[in-house]
């Protein structure tokens, strides 16, 4: 018997947090480098190449780095993913008005996922903002 196995169709989402009193360049270091996503994005992360293992307890998990833009952008990929268009990126803005910092992330997940992924962006946000210092 032969099963069969139901993909769903991940939705992509934006969500946007405002960094104010951190640099451009301050918060890039911690996005793109290995201390820095260690210190609140994962509890290992080591990069080579464009290849990045993030290691979570007894957890491993590599990701493709799909696209860079110098101190703007960049954009993972899971290896493990099945659907080949899903990422995930931080790309960083300057809010011109208040000339404040803020980490814009793009990410899918299935509907009935989407509010628990939110919220553990926002958990990891969090952690950011206070190794950050504000």
């Amino acid at each position: 018997m032969r099963e069969n196995k139901i993909v769903m169709k991940k939705e992509k989402f934006h969500i946007e947090y405002v960094f104010d009193k951190v640099s451009k360049h301050r918060l890039w270091n911690y996005l793109t480098t290995p201390a820095g996503l260690s210190s609140w994005f994962a509890d290992k992360v080591s990069i080579e190449a464009n290849r990045c293992v993030f290691s979570w307890n007894k957890t491993q998990e590599e990701a493709i780095i799909a696209g860079i833009k110098p101190e703007t952008s960049i954009r993972f990929h899971w290896v493990d993913d099945e659907d080949e268009n899903s990422y995930f990126e931080f790309m960083i803005h300057i809010i011109e008005l208040t000339h404040s910092t803020s980490l814009e992330i793009t990410d899918f997940a299935e509907p009935e996922e989407k509010a628990d992924v939110i919220a553990l962006w926002d958990s990891q946000i969090e952690v950011l903002k206070r190794t950050l210092g504000i």
